[in-house]
């Protein structure tokens, strides 16, 4: 005969004469976003614990932050700018390229991070109740951080090739953007990744094929033109979200970038990042009671 120890009724029962309540709930979309909200600070924090963590054990610590990015744009400088020659007929290709990484990596890196957001906090989410939208997030804020250090190098760079200008400005409502976009595809990626682990061995394969198809080493109008493709193809790579996100950082920052824009970048890097934060947020909330589990 059940007990009131292993009866379910029972423990439900016990469970509301004691005020407590499910640790895995979906409330409705309204009120998990006002939760969300009020844990703002938890995010926050998270982020700033993991850039401590990510650095705490290297003798340069936060150096790293500084050194990594210019570590990666000097191997693909070398392998893609030089060995391969697609710096030709780009001015000031190193801000080309550092622009192109920059932004790419952001992305990529809240993709990949973010999918293993969940799997690697079980413990947390099976002990306290709390949106767990807020570590995706707190993924996101942490490379955000990463990003503007990246920044600060560029402009560094920028400023002493091109001089400053009013027009840097318009990097901020594109980062804006950018951050939007990332915060709905690792949501995406982070519920995939909880309960399709086989994504985190996917993904590597998956950001390489969308990192050379985004532009990043070269001017895809000028490598389109030189192999003589149709107009329609470079209007149709336009519509890659990243391509657009780096053709407007460009274009804010160089003056030369002129003969190598993409067609429709605002209007693309606007739709891209309403909809993907729209939708993450809808498909991330659906599994919200399924988070933790098995």
């Amino acid at each position: 005969m059940p007990t009131a120890g292993t009866d379910p009724a029972g423990l439900a029962g016990l469970a509301e004469r004691y005020g407590l309540s499910k640790s895995s709930v979906r409330p409705p979309l309204g009120a998990y976003l006002r939760e969300l909200w009020s844990r703002r600070q938890f995010v926050v924090s998270y982020a700033a614990a993991r850039t401590y963590a990510m650095y705490s054990g290297a003798r340069l610590g936060s150096l790293w932050q500084v050194l990594t990015p210019l570590l990666n744009a000097a191997v693909y400088y070398l392998a893609f700018g030089v060995l391969l020659g697609t710096k030709n007929g780009i001015d000031n290709y190193v801000a080309f390229l550092l622009s192109g990484i920059f932004v790419f990596t952001f992305t990529q890196r809240c993709m990949t991070e973010g999918s293993r957001s969940l799997a690697l906090n079980l413990s947390l989410i099976r002990t306290l109740h709390f949106p767990r939208a807020t570590l995706p997030l707190a993924y996101v804020l942490n490379e955000l951080n990463q990003l503007l250090v990246s920044f600060g190098i560029l402009f560094v760079v920028v400023g002493f090739t091109d001089g400053p200008s009013w027009r840097w400005l318009l990097v901020l409502p594109a980062m804006l953007l950018q951050v939007m976009f990332n915060i709905g595809i690792t949501l995406v990626f982070a519920r995939i990744g909880t309960f399709v682990s086989d994504i985190t061995q996917l993904l590597p394969f998956v950001t390489r094929t969308w990192l050379y198809a985004s532009g990043i080493f070269f001017s895809l109008p000028g490598k389109l033109s030189e192999v003589e493709a149709p107009g329609w193809v470079t209007q149709l790579l336009a519509f890659n979200p990243i391509s657009a996100y780096i053709d407007i950082v460009r274009r804010s920052l160089l003056d030369e970038h002129e003969p190598n824009q993409l067609p429709h970048a605002w209007p693309i890097a606007i739709v891209w990042s309403f909809v993907m934060l729209a939708a993450g947020f809808w498909y991330f909330w659906q599994a919200e009671d399924r988070y933790g589990r098995g």
